[in-house]
């Protein structure tokens, strides 16, 4: 659980929440026929956007904002020099039975291990890499795409709200419910785009560029382990990946 989108929508909705009911009756702020046009009309345009299988997919990829393991770069440096101190003991075919959680890092181990050149290793980890940032990029663009349109429909339910309050200027009973209406989709709108639709945009994308970083980092310790590298080296160069606060590289060296 991501505990910085998971408190971080609560605290935003709570503080809207807490506003609305100390400004009086917190009925006053739902209207049925504002939700319709900016919650489920923003959807249907912005499914315009995008095929029905790639709409449904990405609102699957919504979860990774709020449940999404990753693992430390340290973790994986410390599995790298373990692998690579095996190898070096006991050639590649000593990976085999080598437990490792990350299904990048195994990919690249078994490569390893069925004797792969490193230009190959190389090509089809950069390969993997490339496909996985475009499915996060593809996620993250449908929530720009949902920030994009909730205003603009906002501003439609404003101005049917308009039209229909000047259609019946005669009769006073109708401006309020009618006004209701314009002010509340520029309020849904608003409340969707800005609270919603682009902190997940910024979340998704950040995790795309953790994934990424740590896949590079595997790619480079595998390719150091097919080398043959000494571990210390690997170590070294790998922890450039770190932020400088947390290399403390050990330069005792050893074999």
């Amino acid at each position: 659980m991501d505990l910085a989108t998971l408190i971080g929508i609560l605290g935003a909705f709570g503080f809207v929440v807490m506003a609305m009911i100390l400004g009086g009756d917190l009925g006053m702020f739902f209207d049925v026929p504002s939700v319709l046009i900016v919650l489920v009309g923003s959807m249907f345009v912005v499914m315009m956007q995008f095929s029905i299988g790639q709409f449904f997919a990405a609102l699957k990829i919504t979860v990774k904002a709020f449940m999404f393991k990753l693992e430390k770069p340290e973790d994986l440096i410390e599995k790298a020099v373990e692998m690579a101190d095996a190898a070096r003991k006991g050639g590649f075919l000593a990976l085999e039975e080598a437990e490792i959680s990350n299904s990048f890092m195994q990919k690249g181990v078994d490569m390893l291990v069925d004797g792969h050149d490193a230009e190959v290793v190389r090509d089809t980890l950069q390969k993997d890499i490339q496909m996985t940032s475009s499915r996060h990029e593809f996620g993250a663009s449908f929530f720009k795409a949902l920030g994009d349109v909730a205003p603009a429909m906002g501003m439609i339910g404003t101005l049917i709200g308009l039209v229909a309050m000047l259609s019946n200027m005669d009769d006073p009973k109708s401006i309020g419910p009618a006004m209701a209406v314009a002010l509340l989709t520029t309020l849904y709108g608003a409340i969707l785009a800005n609270m919603v639709a682009i902190p997940i945009t910024a979340k998704l994308n950040l995790r795309a560029e953790e994934e990424k970083l740590n896949r590079k980092l595997i790619l480079d310790a595998v390719l150091g382990i097919q080398d043959g590298q000494n571990p210390r080296v690997i170590e070294a160069l790998l922890k450039n990946y770190l932020a400088e606060s947390k290399r403390q590289i050990d330069t005792t060296g050893g074999e």
